[in-house]
């Protein structure tokens, strides 16, 4: 195949899939008008060809997607110019797919199309190789964001380091589920007595009140049982408590001073390691950072807790302590649908009860939902592996 034409789709990896798994000699985007003068978008586009190993040109083309005879015209136009031309109809707006029909009927261009489902091409006509050829390419966490126009940054996590905690997550997390509906004031404790002050070097040896100011005027004491709890599992050492007078202890490590100073870090810890069992994934990101533009000086970005890859499929993971707010559903969404398009998963994971009405939400945008009880009856890997399959 030396020509491959594609119908630009708003969808990420429809428009990259077809070109990494035939590499013709150039694909020709047929797009519109936004796209076609959008250099910087289609510079993002290239080096992520690049970064796969492909040499493959990339020209972009204006074309009115919704007139169906321009498009024909335009169609011909390329069969006249280019050698070996096959299209993919795998995206596109429905007038761009009845204009590739109607040329393709007319000329025979050969045409092919992804089936999502099946995870094969299908031969629509005259592309024999294509027909039931199972896709085997695997896309990366950071692919994924580099193909929708986006980067990857570190979060609050480095993942480098959390196979030193593979041992340490159940029973940290298991402490959350006995001390859940303390959680936040407990987290506060360790948040106002481990303060350091601007430009200091962060220290993990602790010396403080027993009796820390909380919010709004609040006092909050410290919990002996719970301190003695993360001593047992090695969070912290060398704890004395002074009666309610003083408090003083070691953290284990910087990463762990920071699993203990956020409150949401122990239920995404948990997620993170629980999809790890599954074996599923070949990428897990905890605390992946995207940053919409890349190289734009005006930086978007947003959180995701847990991100993984399956293949080309994607999966979107927030997790809450708290109950699950519309907010929180419609921006898991927008991410998902970004960075992941049609073929992405999305669940989101709450230390609560998932009520009814939020259920209901979720389920209109095609979002799983994890709550209390898989939390509790450890099903979360079996949720998780059902997702993705």
């Amino acid at each position: 195949m030396k020509t491959l034409i594609e119908l630009y789709d708003e969808r990420p990896v429809e428009n990259v899939l077809a070109t990494e798994v035939f590499r013709p000699e150039r694909t020709v985007f047929l797009c519109g008008a936004e796209q076609a003068q959008n250099r910087q978008m289609q510079d993002k586009l290239r080096d992520f060809m690049t970064r796969r190993g492909l040499n493959t040109e990339l020209i972009f083309l204006e074309s009115s997607l919704y007139y169906t005879d321009k498009i024909k015209k335009q169609l011909t136009r390329l069969l006249e110019q280019y050698d070996d031309c096959m299209l993919d109809i795998t995206g596109g707006t429905d007038s761009a797919l009845f204009a590739a029909g109607a040329i393709s009927a007319q000329t025979g261009l050969p045409c092919f199309t992804y089936s999502r489902k099946r995870n094969s091409f299908y031969n629509i006509q005259g592309a024999e190789f294509a027909h039931e050829l199972c896709c085997d390419i695997r896309y990366s966490v950071e692919d994924f964001f580099l193909m929708a126009g986006g980067a990857l940054r570190q979060g609050r996590v480095d993942n480098s380091v959390l196979e030193r905690y593979e041992n340490d997550i159940e029973p940290f997390f298991n402490l959350f589920l006995r001390y859940r509906r303390e959680w936040n004031r407990l987290i506060t404790w360790f948040q106002r007595i481990s303060q350091n002050k601007k430009d200091e070097p962060v220290s993990l040896y602790v010396n403080g009140s027993y009796v820390v100011k909380g919010s709004y005027g609040s006092r909050i004491k410290a919990d002996p049982g719970f301190l003695r709890e993360l001593e047992r599992i090695g969070f912290i050492k060398s704890l004395k408590i002074e009666g309610e007078e003083r408090v003083s202890f070691r953290f284990k490590d910087e990463w762990v001073r920071g699993f203990l100073r956020d409150v949401g870090s122990v239920l995404e810890l948990y997620v993170y390691a629980e999809a790890k069992k599954t074996g599923l994934f070949q990428d897990l990101v905890s605390s992946a950072v995207v940053d919409w533009e890349r190289d734009s000086n005006d930086h978007v970005s947003n959180e995701i807790d847990l991100m993984a890859t399956r293949g080309i499929v994607p999966l979107f993971v927030s997790c809450k302590v708290c109950d699950i707010s519309t907010e929180a559903l419609n921006e898991l969404a927008i991410l998902r649908d970004r960075f992941g398009g049609s073929m992405a998963l999305a669940a989101i994971v709450t230390a609560e009860k998932c009520r009814a009405v939020t259920r209901h939400r979720a389920e209109e945008l095609g979002i799983h939902v994890i709550d209390l009880d898989d939390l509790t009856h450890g099903r979360v890997d079996e949720r998780l592996r059902a997702i993705a399959k």
